[in-house]
């Protein structure tokens, strides 16, 4: 009998982990594709808290070999007329071909689009986009899956983690500030609460420490895989450094702190470990009253690195709603949406002009540099001034690097 009781607590102590670890998966997807959804929402109608729902159960909360290979969030298969990347999967069939992105805000776009397009999904959009069981219903009718329980795994999803919420934020009848707390640390989940639950009656407003508690745990934990205690205002860094054996002077680098700050002025994170070069996500909706200290602070990134992705100084602030780039290759993708956009508005005002005078409009050439290439031979390839070539590729000087893209302009 006591073997037997062994056993049952043991495989009880398992389920538990590996649930905590799954519910943990959860609010990290939910936290980075947020504001995704809310985005998707107002452009074409579908409601954020199916898509949320969605892309967890599609994903397995963003860790199932499908997404990691291809930042495919939906599971939407090549059908007919994709030219895009692709990429090979075993799922109802093996082998079968599924649609790959870029990046996971292309596989957002691209779902809103598939379902906004395709007519057997049409009837979705003259839904009440708050009905989401309605949705959920209705998306499973439609064929999007084969799974039978597919709708009440949707609807689980929302009613469990509160998705409703980012529906309303998109309509107008939230704010981001009514969310709950919801973070994951070290494999554990904060326990999330509905504001389905909430109480009508008004609390008294929280001290910012209390704040801080409710969306991390007391004792140290870790952001962005590093190391990290909630401080209160008053604590003496030198005690904090002493506690947890971090020399002090180390203390005050990691967390970007001068020699004059001796103790913590505000309620806030204290990291105990060098921040990192890149944030786990690969941005940050900036929320009212942020500075760029608290967002590196918030995300676990280093302050410098943080300036640098965004092209800001220290001094600047953030204004609410702006977007800050937590990774190198984000930002360095945007840039280079922004300058194709510039450098093709160019070519086309030069191409409406072009038959007036009777000359020929430019041609737009995409020219992937070669090792050991010139900025000086390219442009002579092409019959092109270098200076021409430093304008419509906005570069500072003549450095180029192998396999960069320059935007030529030929006659």
């Amino acid at each position: 009998m006591i073997k037997k009781v062994n056993i049952l607590l043991i495989l009880s102590v398992f389920s538990y982990s590996a649930l905590t670890a799954q519910n943990a998966d959860i609010i990290q997807y939910i936290n980075t594709y947020k504001f995704l959804a809310i985005q998707e929402m107002q452009r074409t109608g579908v409601p954020a808290s199916i898509k949320l729902a969605q892309g967890i159960l599609e994903t397995q909360a963003g860790v199932s070999d499908l997404v990691k290979r291809s930042n495919n969030h939906f599971g939407i298969k090549c059908k007919s007329g994709w030219n895009g990347s692709k990429v090979y999967h075993d799922d109802d069939e093996r082998g079968e071909c599924f649609r790959a992105y870029a990046s996971a805000e292309d596989s957002y776009r691209d779902h809103s689009d598939f379902l906004k397009r395709s007519p057997r999904y049409a009837f979705l959009f003259q839904l009440d986009p708050e009905d989401y069981q309605d949705w959920a219903k209705g998306l499973k009718k439609a064929g999007y899956a084969t799974n039978p329980k597919y709708t009440q795994q949707l609807v689980k999803f929302i009613e469990t983690y509160d998705l409703q919420l980012y529906t309303l934020i998109a309509l107008g009848k939230r704010k981001m500030g009514d969310e709950q707390p919801m973070y994951a640390v070290n494999n554990n989940a904060i326990p999330v609460i509905s504001t389905a639950a909430e109480g009508s009656g008004s609390a008294e407003p929280e001290t910012s420490v209390r704040a801080l508690r409710l969306r991390y745990p007391e004792e140290a934990f870790r952001i962005n895989d590093t190391r990290v205690i909630v401080a209160v205002a008053g604590t003496p860094l030198l005690s904090i450094a002493e506690q947890f054996g971090v020399k002090y002077r180390h203390l005050l680098e990691f967390n970007e702190l001068s020699e004059a700050d001796d103790i913590v002025r505000k309620d806030q994170l204290i990291f105990l470990q060098r921040k990192r070069r890149q944030g786990s996500n690969p941005f940050h909706l900036v929320t009212k009253g942020e500075t760029l200290y608290d967002i590196a602070q918030e995300e676990a990134i280093r302050l410098d690195n943080l300036l640098a992705y965004n092209q800001l100084r220290g001094t600047e602030t953030p204004v609410a709603g702006q977007k800050l780039y937590l990774q190198k290759d984000a930002a360095e993708r945007e840039a280079a949406n922004v300058e194709n956009n510039i450098a093709r508005t160019e070519i086309a005002k030069v191409q409406e002009v072009a038959p007036v005078f009777n000359v020929p409009a430019p041609a737009l050439v995409k020219h992937v540099v070669q090792n050991k290439e010139t900025l000086f031979g390219i442009a002579r390839k092409y019959g092109v001034e270098v200076d021409q070539v430093r304008s419509w590729n906005r570069l500072p000087n003549d450095a180029i690097r192998g396999g960069q893209e320059l935007l030529i302009y030929k006659n």
